[in-house]
């Protein structure tokens, strides 16, 4: 004899609230702002209060990220052209994650899924030749311009 199978029961779609929704959106805006505030406070162009870049201590040579601080800092203070000035690949990217930080936001706030970036190899070589290229001609003396 074999058993009877109760029926089951679909499962239930229901939606969450607007507060659920934005809570992850709204931490990493929590998060960032935090971040900013902090280098916004602590001035980067004073030794001792972020650790020295490696690369540049080791070598000589300016690595993707250095001035980075120096740029969140100017940022935070509203100065465009020094943030430019200190690295400008860093203001680019503070950019793109405000813009996607925006989507998902808004796709959330709607009620849309809202899966994360899904990069494929061909974004992550591009992302690597982009920041090869900046390196290097920020380290040529053509590129001074690109130096923090």
């Amino acid at each position: 004899m074999g058993t009877v199978n109760a029926p089951v029961a679909p499962p239930t779609t229901r939606r969450r609230g607007p507060v659920r929704r934005l809570a992850a959106p709204l931490g990493v805006l929590a998060a960032g702002a935090a971040a900013f505030a902090y280098v916004g406070a602590v001035d980067p162009r004073h030794p001792g209060h972020y650790p020295v870049c490696p690369l540049l201590h080791l070598t000589g040579l300016y690595c993707p990220a250095c001035g980075g601080l120096r740029s969140a800092y100017a940022v935070a203070h509203g100065d465009l052209g020094a943030a430019l000035g200190a690295n400008a690949l860093a203001v680019a990217a503070y950019a793109a994650c405000a813009v996607f930080w925006v989507v998902w936001t808004v796709r959330a706030a709607s009620g849309r899924r809202t899966p994360g970036p899904q990069p494929r190899a061909v974004h992550w070589w591009a992302l690597g030749a982009l920041l090869l290229v900046f390196t290097v001609v920020r380290n040529l003396p053509f590129g001074a311009a690109l130096v923090p």
